[in-house]
């Protein structure tokens, strides 16, 4: 078996690292809102929690970057890729794709960014200004976006392939992150007409 085949063959393992990363840590995130797991960890510190998860996600997010660059190097280049035009629009997908990701960030703080909602650190209000009034889910259409631009800047349509790959488990996610964040927030509306404190 030639290199290229070999190096090829594990296009595989790095794309399951690629997909597995989204959906795990939400669906058990709904754990965390239940019974409180690593709130326990960290001793009732729900705030510790939040932060150390934060950089977890953040750790593994710039691992499955780095296997993503390193999966599109050993793939085949597509000469139409290589075109000024192609260069231009990659450049346009990761800016656009990196100011979606940016600024949710920026509009969310680090506990609305990295799940804080699960740890029952709510935010007063829905974030309504930009990026959010582009779209409901900016940070995974902004990874998208930028993940698309850089299969285009290397030329390789591997990276599309994953990128779409991404895509679909971004959308999976969301249709079971986006009823259950709401049912967080409904919950505590609940609690203030009645009353009641969230705990």
């Amino acid at each position: 078996m030639s290199s290229t085949v070999a190096r090829q063959g594990r296009l595989p393992q790095q794309l399951l690292i690629l997909k597995v990363q989204g959906l795990p840590a939400k669906s058990s995130l709904s754990l965390e809102y239940h019974y409180k797991i690593l709130t326990r960890l960290f001793n009732g510190n729900s705030r510790l929690a939040c932060y150390v998860l934060g950089a977890t996600i953040f750790t593994i997010g710039i691992f499955r970057d780095l296997l993503y660059e390193r999966a599109l190097r050993h793939q085949p280049t597509l000469p139409v890729f290589l075109t000024p035009f192609s260069t231009y629009l990659a450049y346009c997908f990761i800016a656009a794709g990196n100011t979606l990701v940016l600024s949710s960030m920026w509009a969310l703080g680090i506990t609305g960014t990295y799940l804080g909602d699960y740890f029952g650190i709510l935010m007063d209000e829905p974030v309504a200004s930009f990026p959010f009034n582009i779209t409901a889910a900016p940070m995974y259409y902004g990874s998208t976006l930028s993940f698309l631009g850089t299969a285009l800047l290397y030329g390789k349509p591997a990276g599309i392939i994953l990128t779409a790959e991404v895509l679909a488990v971004y959308l999976v996610a969301l249709r079971f992150e986006d009823p259950f964040t709401s049912e967080i927030y409904e919950e505590r509306e609940r609690e203030r007409r009645s009353g009641k404190k969230m705990e």
